[in-house]
């Protein structure tokens, strides 16, 4: 008997752990109001096999004048079926959504700021997190980079520590996250890692979509428990969730009813069942309070025939309009008066950290992350085995000039293909990650930019050098250090050339497959225009090489072998000037200077064009 009230005791104490004294209190309160919010967006209309000039756009509404208020120490809960609006309009009181918004969304009386940002937490439905970085080294590099410098780093990282024990995530703390192709910690803890990264920052206004979705009763009972407990200390916390238990239901300080973009029901969580059954809307058996609320949503009530769903729907926004709707509209005038914005007294910098402590997190967090995927086995083996290929075809082959040549250009060839494809996907890979930590103000796109070409060096520099280390003494070229030297580096000159090139693309298009197909068009057209396989390219084509990578980097790999006066045994005793050989006089052996310079225009102009389409992404006002 002792033992089973011991386990019981146990039991409750995992279910509501008592919350550390960093997290007992807000910084600051905050008071939401949002009156009258419309939502539009336009789409195309028109089925698949419309043409362009047939197909109209029509402006659809997504919310219809949704009006509300959530105080601090309460916890709102918007419900709806799925195409309710209830995302779209978290998205829009979070600040994260652009595009038609009409209406007033106010923070403490004030729009929202960069400072309101600093204050807010915003949780998405999908956990965007590292597959191979643990949940301690997940919630430290976020503490590192979001919290203010007058924390020092033993602070910040005993803050990592408070939340895992908050979300009762100690047993998993050295677990790595893990993916779809990757084993790791469960559903239920992943998403408690993504509440815990906006837990760090001790937010005053806390916004999550669907946190219990996916999760079984008693790990959604934890997390719900832990936000009202959160809301205890005089946060507010918006949330969405889909059918909540009666449990969870009779936690919700307020609840919002949204049924295609209008809102049924707002007000109090306990006196939502009493309000539809004054306008007629009672259940007939004892049910949970939000299984009634969806279906009622969903215009069911007494059967399920298409037009009485309709009429539901009508007479349910009709009954609102009536009693709900200018009652909320006075209250939100009374509280106008009432607040103030506590932003005045204290001001905020634009970023919590400075430039260089984020690129230095950010690199160490990127090399952790990619050290995984940058020097995998599939990848080494992949350049070893071509490399010793490439050494045993072109074995010893110092005294056929054309056969060396032709490994120069597949050097350039190879070399202009490997790394613009590892490159291309950086970016679309990332965009999910990239969108969710720019728009929480985490750190400068700079920053992120530098530490990521960075991190991307040594994985881009060490298997091209490992490959001219193979071939270029089996092949038999010049055995002078000079020479090796200069070959390597013209190669390395080359990759990360054609790396930014790759980035450049990823970063325009975002999209995998549109990317791989622009990138293989790109590489295959530098490739023909590069002088070696034709030779006599017509005029009103020939300026593709000046834009070619290839072009150059032929040209200098076969100015780190050759000279002009360089001679070949070209006939039974006779030998010919290098220079004159057909294959090296179409690219010629002079203008040195003019090919270095240019692959460094392309090094630098290739990033650049990656970062300017790179500030699409981020925060949408």
């Amino acid at each position: 008997m002792g033992d089973m009230e011991a386990q019981n005791a146990t039991f409750h104490q995992s279910q509501e752990p008592e919350v550390p004294a960093i997290f007992k209190k807000a910084n600051r309160i905050i008071t939401l109001k949002f009156e009258d919010v419309v939502y539009k967006i336009k789409t195309q209309k028109g089925g698949f096999l419309s043409t362009r000039r047939s197909s109209k756009t029509e402006e659809r509404v997504i919310l219809k004048g949704v009006t509300g208020v959530v105080s601090p120490g309460e916890m709102l809960a918007m419900l709806g079926p799925s195409g309710s609006g209830k995302t779209t309009l978290l998205t829009a009181l979070g600040g994260r959504l652009g595009g038609h918004l009409g209406g007033t969304i106010t923070y403490n009386g004030q729009p929202f700021s960069n400072p309101m940002k600093r204050n807010t937490g915003f949780v998405t439905q999908d956990d965007v997190l590292y597959p191979h970085l643990t949940v301690i080294e997940t919630l430290v590099f976020t503490a590192l980079l979001r919290l203010p410098n007058s924390l020092t780093r033993e602070e910040k990282i005993m803050h990592a520590e408070a939340v895992i024990t908050q979300l009762g995530l100690s047993r998993c703390k050295n677990s790595i996250i893990g993916g779809p192709l990757l084993r790791g910690v469960s559903g239920g803890e992943r998403k408690r890692v993504s509440i815990g990264q906006e837990m760090l920052i001790n937010p005053s206004l806390l916004f999550l979509d669907e946190p219990t979705s996916g999760l079984d009763s008693t790990t959604a009972q934890r997390i719900v428990s832990t936000l009202w407990e959160l809301a205890e200390g005089g946060r507010t916390v918006v949330m969405t969730i889909h059918q909540p238990s009666s449990r969870l239901y009779y936690m919700f300080h307020k609840v919002l009813l949204l049924s295609e973009g209008n809102s049924l029901y707002f007000g109090k969580g306990a006196g939502a069942m009493d309000y539809f059954s004054t306008i007629g809307y009672a259940p007939s058996v004892a049910m949970n309070p939000s299984d009634f609320l969806l279906d009622l949503a969903n215009g069911v009530y007494s059967d399920d025939r298409e037009e009485d769903r309709v009429a539901v729907k009508q007479a349910l926004i009709s009954a609102y309009k009536s009693n709900l709707s200018d009652k909320l509209k006075e209250e939100l005038n009374e509280m106008s008066n009432q607040l103030s914005d506590g932003t005045g007294h204290k001001q905020f910098d634009r970023w919590c950290t400075t430039w260089g402590q984020q690129f230095s997190v950010l690199l160490q967090r990127g090399l952790k992350e990619r050290k995984h995927e940058s020097f995998s086995g599939i990848k080494i083996s992949q350049v070893l085995v071509v490399a010793i290929l490439s050494g045993l075809l072109w074995w010893q082959s110092n005294a056929h000039l054309q056969d060396q040549i032709g490994l120069l250009f597949f050097y350039s060839g190879f070399w202009g293909f490997f790394p613009l494809f590892q490159a291309i996907f950086t970016f679309p890979q990332e965009r999910m990650m990239l969108t969710k930590e720019r728009s929480s103000g985490m750190y400068r796109l700079s920053s992120y930019f530098m530490a990521r070409t960075v991190g991307d060096l040594p994985m881009e520099l060490v298997l091209p050098t490992i490959f001219v280390i193979i071939t270029y003494w089996m092949a038999g070229f010049k055995s002078t250090a000079g020479n090796f030297i200069e070959t390597l580096l013209v190669l390395l000159l080359s990759v990360m050339v054609t790396q930014g090139m790759g980035l450049a693309i990823g970063a325009l298009v975002m999209n995998l497959k549109s990317a791989t197909t622009l990138g293989s068009v790109l590489v295959l057209t530098f490739l023909l225009a590069s002088g070696y396989y034709v030779q006599h390219v017509p005029a009103f084509i020939a300026w593709i090489k000046y834009i070619s990578v290839s072009h150059y980097t032929y040209k200098l790999l076969l100015e780190s072998q050759f000279k002009s006066s360089d001679t070949y045994r070209c006939g039974t005793n006779t030998t010919c000037l290098v220079g004159e050989f057909p294959a090296v006089k179409i690219v010629g052996l002079d203008q040195t200077a003019v090919s270095i310079v240019a692959l460094f225009l392309m090094l630098i102009g290739y990033r650049l064009i990656a970062y300017v389409a790179l500030m699409r992404i981020g925060v949408p006002r």
